[in-house]
């Protein structure tokens, strides 16, 4: 299992002025080691913090110290545009990448629903999946259902365009409920286009608008009312052997001891990969 970065982020709530985890890199590289996790997510926001402390090369001792084997980053905002702050965000997550040996990077669309080009957009995710397979990390692209792409089949067109084998989407099962995709639709995934999974629950319903309802109202794993057997059993069948990202975003989950948060987070989730296990 791969704790992503909101999991283990504490009390923080993500946004369009997302801010830093107030907790220190080492409370929660324990925490998630203590909860049975062997991956860590970390957000580009704290990254900064993070390196001035320990360095590239001291994050990467804590990691591997703590048994941490898979390492995700995300966030590059605007990745698709030419401006200097996003570049200067993508070049220390390229390197922030090749120097903790991650396993991939993490992208999203556009959430503002502004016009967009599909040839620029795909040409420069392109650009960039080739700079992160210079850095040893594969580059993944998670749809959102408020977003310019908005569903899986959006995503897997995208990145087909785009064209490029080290570049894929990442699987969500919040997106794909919310956005009432089949199970059986990731059957029809190519495994190579698949760079990353995300378990979590919710509720059938969606309360308030779906970006309230993401980030407020997830659950842990086994306490809502999403298929989580189906999406764990396609993916299984089509040969998924990397990580189990777990995202959970509440307010009780952010409000909670972070200790407490991931020892539940990995506890309900463990019990659930268990349960739907290949044999």
């Amino acid at each position: 299992m791969l704790a992503t970065c909101w999991t283990s982020a504490g009390n923080v709530r993500p946004g369009p002025f997302t801010r830093s985890s107030p907790l220190p890199l080492l409370e929660r590289i324990e925490a998630v080691a203590e909860a049975g996790f062997r991956g860590f997510g970390l957000h580009s926001v704290d990254l900064d913090a993070a390196v001035g402390r320990y360095g590239l090369k001291g994050i990467r001792n804590l990691l591997e110290t703590h048994g941490i084997e898979d390492v995700e980053l995300e966030a590059i905002p605007g990745w698709w545009s030419e401006d200097s702050e996003s570049h200067s965000i993508r070049r220390r997550v390229l390197e922030a990448a090749e120097a903790l040996g991650a396993r991939h990077i993490k992208v999203t669309p556009d959430e503002h629903g502004g016009t967009w080009d599909l040839s620029l957009w795909s040409r420069r995710f392109a650009a960039l999946a080739a700079q992160a397979e210079d850095v040893g990390a594969r580059l993944g692209i998670e749809f959102l259902p408020w977003s310019n792409i908005k569903d899986l089949a959006a995503g897997l067109r995208f990145v087909e365009e785009a064209g490029h084998t080290n570049g894929g989407v990442v699987l969500d099962i919040w997106h794909l409920e919310r956005n009432n995709t089949p199970a059986a639709a990731i059957l029809e995934v190519p495994l190579d286009r698949i760079t990353g999974v995300e378990l979590n629950d919710a509720a059938a319903d969606v309360v308030g608008s779906l970006f309230d309802d993401t980030i407020d109202r997830r659950r842990y794993c086994g306490e809502g009312d999403f298929g989580l057997g189906d999406f764990i059993g396609a993916l299984r069948t089509v040969g998924w052997s990397g990580p189990w990202g777990i995202e959970i975003l509440s307010m009780e989950h952010r409000a909670a001891p972070v200790r407490a948060a991931l020892l539940e987070a990995g506890a309900t989730a463990g019990v659930l990969l268990s349960k739907y296990s290949r044999t």
